[in-house]
């Protein structure tokens, strides 16, 4: 019988994840953006305009990486700044309708060829998957509250 502390199971899986992870990102690397600028664009679409820092504290990034990642987005008129409304001092960035568009474009690439490497495995398997989805989306969820909390306390 296998043990089930989180350790032990990060021990098991830590491997493949990592190997899974690499193989995806090959095939995926299609697009020329990277993995922290979609995110960003991903961000900035969900919540609508943020300042630097926001995105920044929110993506775990300093200040210096976020404020690199989003002028290159901005110079490819993936993003755009804009005055800040409650205070005309700040800015704030938004994603573009050539920004959105490209996200999604890029997801559904991203989703493809994800399917792809999960429809190698056979049909108990992929039921296993299914199952085991819920619960890595909870753990990324709650796991991304958890470094946004540690970042903004």
């Amino acid at each position: 019988m296998t043990s089930s502390t989180p350790a032990d199971i990060a021990a098991r899986i830590r491997p493949a994840m990592t190997k899974l992870y690499v193989m995806y990102f090959r095939i995926a690397e299609q697009s020329d953006l990277t993995g922290p600028q979609l995110s960003i664009m991903a961000r900035l679409q969900a919540q609508g305009p943020s300042r630097i820092s926001q995105i920044a504290r929110e993506e775990g990034i300093r200040m210096p990486t976020a404020s690199n990642a989003l002028h290159q987005l901005e110079q490819r008129e993936l993003v755009e700044r804009i005055r800040d409304e409650q205070d005309r001092r700040g800015v704030r960035v938004k994603i573009t309708r050539l920004g959105e568009s490209e996200l999604e474009r890029v997801g559904e690439e991203r989703t493809k060829y994800l399917a792809e490497m999960i429809g190698t495995l056979g049909e108990e398997d992929l039921a296993r998957a299914s199952e085991l989805a819920d619960i890595i989306n909870k753990l990324a969820d709650s796991y991304g509250s958890d470094l946004i909390d540690t970042n903004t306390g």
